[in-house]
């Protein structure tokens, strides 16, 4: 295991999801000292503020493996023009009850991928607006709106040859943010 342990929080359950393959592939550009663990969403209640004094065992699974990470990896799909209502249901369960939020003062990294042109920017800003009030760092530099089209994966999976020098760019950055933030 890395110095570094990261939770990955994929906002998308779609088993094919473009964004998990961004989430696999984006972890294989980090150095070896960092280890990426996706963090189960898809399992949790919706979030109902009567249960914070009896939270599910989904919920203190969640909330556990943000406890022991350094840092945060969010890689989410765009719904309706803001972030997957199963990502805002894991935001609100790990952040409650109040003054318990397991979110804060961890680092994060945002992207993600869609077919759309504009790459799930619209998503990515409601996202950062959540977690500047969980008080979570967020890199701010590079932006990563990633359109899905031909050539973003190669074959094995991997990030493809157009998109490795960006990719690796922000991963770089990523790492850096961690490093400067993570106690």
């Amino acid at each position: 295991m890395g110095k570094f342990q990261i939770a990955v929080i994929v906002g998308s359950l779609r088993r094919d999801s473009f964004n998990r393959k961004l989430a696999n592939a984006i972890v294989k550009l980090a150095p070896s000292e960092f280890s990426f663990k996706q963090v189960q969403i898809g399992d949790l209640p919706l979030y109902n503020q009567d249960d914070d004094a009896n939270q599910a065992e989904s919920v203190k699974r969640l909330k556990s493996d943000i406890g022991t990470a350094q840092g945060l990896l969010f890689v989410t799909a765009e719904y309706n023009r803001s972030i997957p209502g199963v990502l805002k249901n894991a935001m609100d369960h790990a952040s409650r009850p109040y003054g318990q939020n397991a979110w804060a003062g961890k680092p994060a990294g945002v992207l993600g991928v869609s077919v759309g042109a504009t790459g799930t920017a619209l998503a990515q800003q409601h996202l950062r607006n959540v977690l500047a009030y969980l008080d979570v760092p967020t890199l701010g530099q590079p932006e990563a709106f990633i359109q899905a089209k031909d050539g973003l994966f190669d074959a094995s999976g991997n990030i493809g040859s157009d998109s490795s020098k960006f990719l690796q760019g922000w991963m770089d950055k990523y790492v850096a943010w961690v490093k400067k933030h993570a106690a």
